[in-house]
């Protein structure tokens, strides 16, 4: 049975980068994850809904994950986000990662179909138990339907590898009444990036980031400032970066945060379809929150 890792801090969601004509750039994905390892991140995800799983296939999945395994070179963990339409499709990627170097998994509810409560259980625990890795549940009822409340996250605790959960309901309440219910059996992630400051208030292990992969040292530092109880400074530095956080609560959050990427000088812009990279009106209105984000980014 995979041993709890016990994994904390800030679990930046990386983007898959691509070229122009849409290939995979593996190199730019690499660069992009060792300036994340060097910003002091706790771990990184893998393809996960930033990273345009649907997007890929299976053998571009292993690819990416494969790459960010060997750019973050052992000193973080690599979870591979597992984002699938079957059954059968989420155990073979889950054993696929094991195979390519992931310490762990996060595992999403099943795509497009909306199952009950009882499917639910059933494909996350099927996924998990595919292969010996340590997993995390990826709760987010508002683009996933599934919601797996407080009452019966109880429930999931049967499966061992159960290690951490990420938290995506946008009710930071949730985090004390899943810890009033649980305990400190599970790390608990938040996975909004503008519900950060209350869900820190609340007692949270991680973060799985979103907009910060943009700016990883500022990221960091706003992690570090909670865990330190400097609230005061924690509360300037978000209130710079909370603009460039809503660009992670949209439904483009992919598009968005992808710009936000390249003006920071740290990837492109290209998407997959059925996406399409910002234009007109709509790119300038996003380019003009991100641009004075740079312009008044904080020294030091």
């Amino acid at each position: 049975m995979a041993q709890n890792p016990n994994w904390s801090g800030v679990f930046p969601a990386i983007t898959t980068q691509l070229r122009e004509d849409r290939s995979l750039d593996l190199a730019a994905t690499a660069r992009h994850a060792e300036a994340l390892v060097a910003s002091g991140v706790g771990g990184i995800v893998a393809c996960g809904s930033l990273g345009e799983n649907q997007s890929m296939t299976p053998d571009e999945k292993q690819e990416v994950l494969a790459a960010i395994v060997r750019a973050a070179g052992g000193k973080v963990p690599v979870l591979g986000g597992v984002a699938e339409s079957s059954t059968a499709a989420a155990v073979r990627c889950v054993r696929d990662y094991a195979k390519n170097g992931a310490s762990g998994v996060m595992i999403m509810p099943p795509m497009v179909y909306r199952p009950d409560e009882a499917e639910a259980f059933a494909y996350f625990k099927a996924a998990a138990t595919a292969a010996d890795l340590p997993w995390m549940l990826y709760n987010n009822p508002i683009a996933y339907t599934v919601d797996v409340t407080p009452a019966k996250l109880e429930g999931y605790l049967e499966i061992p590898n159960l290690v951490a959960m990420k938290e995506s309901s946008g009710d930071p309440r949730r985090i004390t009444e899943i810890r009033l219910l649980v305990g400190d059996r599970l790390a608990m992630f938040a996975g909004v990036d503008d519900l950060i400051m209350e869900c820190a208030l609340n007692g949270i292990d991680g973060w799985v980031a979103g907009s910060g992969i943009a700016f990883p040292a500022e990221n960091q530092r706003l992690w570090d400032l909670t865990r330190a109880g400097k609230w005061d400074e924690a509360k300037a530095l978000y209130r710079w970066f909370a603009p460039l956080m809503k660009l992670d609560t949209h439904p483009k959050f992919v598009q968005y945060i992808k710009l936000l990427v390249q003006e920071a000088g740290l990837g492109a812009e290209w998407v997959r379809g059925p996406r399409q990279t910002l234009s007109g009106e709509e790119r300038e209105r996003i380019l003009a929150v991100i641009r004075k984000g740079v312009e008044t980014r904080p020294k030091g």
